[in-house]
């Protein structure tokens, strides 16, 4: 009736136990190459709310503004951001001097570049000028002909803690009279106000 099972009908049992399959939502992203990784810090840079010239547009003139500009396409002229940020883009081509709170370059800048702050050329940067500022960040492989000069910092006014002018002079009171120095002094003839109306 019932037969016994031989060695050899035994069902198959791997040796060593199988890894387990993560499910999609805790495999890791897939990691950008390197020169990829300029170009994605640059698309997050240009999605953000910034004010943007594309990779297809040329504007010859001055260009000014009071927010946040990203180019990637050519400017030449001059670009004056000064309580803003400019980012120029990997297809980024300016032929002006640039003045802005913040300037970082993916791509190609020839002129001069004062940053308030701070200025930073990644690895795909190329600039031909100088730079001013107070802070600066230059990647490997960025390349730069020019002169750099730090800044110091503009030193924040103190605000003095002394004893305010209205209080002091509040405590003298108002009704007393305050003498003069030629009013003490030995040499000033003391007079009286009756012999004056009274004509003596």
């Amino acid at each position: 009736m019932w037969k016994s099972r031989k060695d050899d009908e035994k069902p198959f049992e791997p040796s060593s136990p199988q890894p387990a399959v993560a499910p999609a939502w805790e495999t890791s992203p897939v990691q950008a190459s390197k020169p990829e990784e300029s170009r994605v810090e640059a698309a997050r840079i240009a999605k953000s709310e910034v004010a943007r010239i594309g990779r297809s547009v040329s504007i010859k003139g001055e260009l000014s503004g009071a927010e946040d500009l990203f180019v990637d396409g050519e400017v030449e002229g001059s670009i004056e951001l000064r309580t803003h940020g400019l980012t120029v883009g990997p297809n980024g081509r300016v032929r002006a001097n640039i003045v802005a709170q913040d300037v970082v370059i993916f791509g190609r800048v020839d002129g001069n570049v004062r940053g308030n702050e701070r200025v930073e050329l990644k690895k795909s940067a190329v600039l031909h000028g100088d730079i001013s500022t107070q802070r600066i960040v230059i990647e490997e492989g960025a390349f730069l002909k020019g002169g750099i000069d730090i800044q110091k910092p503009e030193p924040k006014p103190e605000i003095r803690r002394d004893l305010p002018v209205a209080a002091s002079a509040a405590a003298v009171p108002a009704s007393s009279p305050v003498a003069t120095p030629a009013e003490n002094s030995p040499a000033a003839p003391v007079v009286s106000q009756s012999s004056l109306l009274n004509g003596k």
